[in-house]
């Protein structure tokens, strides 16, 4: 995805989606007092022991302000910290490098109390100094950091990004342990955009020393330190033994072993030579695997922030008319569709996923019916349906699930030729605002980049998506709808987030009674471990970690 759009891929093993969204931290606006962290230690936790885990394909960056993949992804949190972070396996905001901080009252003002004796992996103390650094870095376009447009809202984005400035207006340093972001508009999400591995805070002297490399030579403050990297080979992170949160990490060491296939690596796993397999479970295994009481009683699976849709291009006839995408969300089969994925997501109704805020459990959405969606296309002119375009990207199991939206398509007379592309093609033709009348969105979109409900409207059903090159494939773009979710997302109160998030469900009921889309399933994660590793199956799928939170497991 486009970092203009403030969302990019978390490429998913199962190859069925990509794209990385959230709830607000009891915090009172203006007070200086931070709800504590109700994570508690495990009291089960044996501290010491090493672990390993296997993944088919090396790392390509260990540098929070680039690397935006599945894979280093929780690597890159385990190295490195910012001012906000989660609790563990969970979307529930806690302060991290952060003491705690204040909220001006209209929302723009965010003055961050740093904790006191922090330090690098290298030994220095960390200050506001690195933090106004780590941000100016991630924000300046020298960096080509991904994750740039995260950062829109701060007042003096738009100078940097355009190249007129080289450092942010916007943050200030107090002093060595106060930080104040000035933004530029009221913004919801900031928070969750400071807990970010974008907003990851480094030292600026190992940045110059490495440059380029500095992705292969990490220095944070992060519960792991990297220990070696043999490319190709293995990744070693030893435990920091001066890391500012107490009790953890358990683990005194991960050995991270590269080239190693998913399905030699689940027969590792069922030897006891490995302990998680990173790539998951092997599509081809799956089955066996969960028929096998033993294997599974190793499978730990979790929800996701994730939805698979089809989009349907409104400015395309006959899409252009809302009776047709109505008949075509009629049409679908969903359940089929999970079925042939081995049940490893669940049907969806609505563009959000049922673990994120402003998800209606009461929404019914539009039920499988394939007679009266056959109806409702001879009242709205097609009584013998018509022809049209599906595309999809190339890599299985998609073109099967294409396969199967093709064949319920034909059963209200509806023919749709399957465009079977790579994924940079699917996109480019998405991005064109005449070129594909539907997409199957499965390997490319959209897992959320943080637990929020704005991140699936804004680059995927908002009209700031709906621009050649966007990410708005249905081209819809309703300026009313617009408009109610710049207001929900004015709403910086923590005290008034269920009343956003009740704004946001409406916005997205909104959007399905216009039916650019038809939500298809929200999938599922499935991993496996080995029977000596120990803490809370949802450690393993952390939501935010994806896929897991390395600093908190353990071995029995």
């Amino acid at each position: 995805m486009k970092a203009f759009l403030t969302s990019t891929a978390l490429a998913l093993t199962l190859g069925l989606a990509a794209g990385v969204s959230a709830p607000a931290l009891a915090q009172d606006k203006g007070s200086a007092e931070t709800t504590p962290a109700t994570y508690q230690p495990d009291p089960n936790a044996k501290e010491g022991d090493s672990i390993v885990i296997t993944y088919k394909d090396d790392v390509s960056t260990l540098d929070p302000a680039i690397g935006y993949d599945w894979q280093n992804w929780s690597m890159i949190k385990s190295l490195f910290d910012a001012l906000m972070d989660y609790e563990p396996g969970t979307t529930e905001l806690r302060p991290a490098l952060a003491e705690r901080y204040e909220i001006s009252d209209d929302g723009t003002v965010f003055t961050f109390h740093l904790k006191s004796g922090v330090k690098f992996h290298n030994g220095r103390e960390m200050t506001a100094e690195d933090v106004k650094y780590s941000l100016d870095r991630v924000t300046n376009p020298k960096t080509q950091s991904p994750g740039a447009g995260f950062f829109g809202s701060i007042a003096g984005y738009d100078d940097v990004a355009g190249g007129t400035a080289e450092t942010l207006s916007g943050v200030e340093v107090v002093d060595p342990q106060t930080l104040k972001i000035t933004l530029s508009r009221p913004d919801a999400t900031f928070l969750h955009v400071m807990a970010l591995n974008f907003a990851s805070v480094v030292p600026q002297e190992a940045v110059e020393e490495w440059g380029a490399d500095f992705g292969h030579h990490p220095v944070g403050t992060g519960a792991f330190k990297l220990a070696d990297w043999t490319i190709g080979q293995q990744l070693v992170f030893e435990k920091n033994e001066d890391y500012w949160r107490d009790g953890v990490p358990y683990l005194d060491q991960i050995t991270f072993e590269i080239g190693q296939e998913p399905i030699v690596a689940l027969l590792r796993l069922q030897k006891g030579e490995v302990d998680i397999p990173g790539d998951g479970i092997p599509p081809a295994k799956f089955q066996e695997v969960m028929a096998d009481p033993e294997q599974k009683a190793r499978v730990v699976e979790g929800g996701q922030l994730q939805t698979g849709y089809i989009t349907m291009n409104v400015t395309m006839p006959p899409f252009d008319q809302k009776a047709v995408r109505e008949a075509v969300n009629m049409a679908i089969n969903k359940d089929r569709i999970v079925q042939m994925i081995n049940n490893r997501a669940i049907p969806a109704n609505q563009p959000l996923p049922p673990t994120m805020p402003g998800y209606d459990k009461s929404f019914e959405g539009y039920a499988y019916d394939p007679e009266k969606a056959k109806a409702m296309l001879a009242e709205a002119g097609f009584p013998d349906g018509f022809e049209t375009e599906l595309y999809v990207m190339n890599t299985d199991p998609n073109p099967r699930i294409a396969q199967a939206i093709q064949q319920d398509l034909s059963e209200i007379g509806i023919k749709a030729s399957i465009q079977s592309l790579a994924q940079a093609n699917v996109i480019s033709a998405g991005g064109a605002k005449d070129q594909a009348p539907m997409i199957w969105s499965g390997g490319m979109a959209w897992i959320a980049d943080f637990p929020d409900p704005s991140n699936f409207y804004g680059p995927i059903l908002g009209c700031a998506g709906a621009v050649p090159g966007g990410w708005n494939w249905s081209w819809y773009c309703n300026e009313d709808l617009d408009k109610q979710a710049a207001e929900a997302d004015s709403i910086v109160d923590p005290a008034r987030q269920d009343e956003r998030a009740k704004m946001w469900s409406d916005v997205y009921a909104k959007v399905m009674a216009d039916a650019p889309w038809v939500p298809v399933f929200n999938e599922q994660r499935f991993t496996m471990k080995s029977p000596r590793m120990g803490g809370a199956d949802n450690l393993y799928v952390d939501p935010v970690h994806i896929p897991i939170n390395y600093d908190y497991v353990y071995v029995k």
